[in-house]
């Protein structure tokens, strides 16, 4: 399958995603709304069996298929770690929402290939949508999609996840400006504020800090609906610690403003 050249890698592992995605639907849709305890990890953010048993079970059926590949979920960290392809797994994005019971939570799961991210799914479990990108097109649910044209500040959406998180990481001064400009922004963050942006329900989705398993699987994803995706200083968003993603007619001169 590896030596193929112009590989379609979304004709190639659409098949293996939606297995993968309904693996760990099921289990967390299980758990979801129980009485189940929480962990906190030594960097303060929340865990639980959930979070745990999904990533185990998209990690045997990784390894099952493909033995050679490397894994980085953000449970149970690395595997393989010099093969050519790798996986990178969050099996619950949204944790805190997942606890308090609200649906904006998914699993986001990437392919990358010498560390370039080759596709990406952001599963909503509890909508039953998957959106499964490659860079050059996006599919939710097997329909294409593509990201709004709106062209001014003023008529779009903003999306984000936590204001405390841009106090402590970005410039907050210059993300309120950013907001007092924009129709309205929402707290519909973690992989659901992206997903919404990739079915042009929102205009821009903006994370100040992130990790490798936040971020490798929404490159292809707003990529192939045809946004732009970077970090918040507008550089590439491969093994970044932020995100801004927003259609092309907009994310110019938000990075201007979020920057100035």
């Amino acid at each position: 399958m590896f030596a193929k050249k112009n590989m379609d890698y979304y004709v190639e592992f659409n098949s293996f995603f939606k297995e993968l995605t309904k693996t760990s639907s099921k289990i967390i849709k299980d758990y979801f709304k129980t009485q189940i305890s929480v962990e906190i990890k030594k960097d303060n953010s929340p865990v639980t069996i959930a979070d745990k048993k999904a990533e185990e079970e998209i990690r045997k059926q990784i390894e099952k298929q493909f033995p050679d590949h490397g894994i980085i979920g953000e449970e149970f960290g690395t595997s393989n770690t010099n093969a050519e392809y790798q996986w990178i797994i969050d099996p619950i994005d949204g944790t805190k929402s997942f606890i308090a019971g609200i649906p904006l939570f998914g699993t986001l799961i990437a392919l990358t290939k010498n560390k370039i991210p080759v596709l990406g799914a952001i599963h909503m479990p509890l909508l039953d949508e998957l959106a499964i990108g490659d860079n050059k097109k996006t599919f939710i649910n097997d329909k294409p999609v593509q990201i709004s044209n709106t062209s001014k500040l003023e008529e779009s959406v903003l999306l984000y996840t936590n204001l405390i998180d841009i106090e402590r990481h970005q410039n907050l001064n210059n993300f309120l400006n950013l907001c007092r400009r924009v129709n309205y922004s929402r707290t519909w963050g973690d992989c659901c504020g992206y997903y919404l942006l990739t079915k042009g329900k929102a205009d821009v989705m903006i994370d100040p800090i992130m990790s490798v398993w936040d971020i490798t699987a929404l490159i292809p994803v707003i990529q192939g609906a045809g946004g732009i995706i970077t970090d918040y200083q507008g550089n590439t968003p491969v093994e970044a610690k932020s995100i801004v993603a927003a259609s092309k007619n907009l994310h110019e001169n938000i990075i201007t403003i979020l920057n100035s």
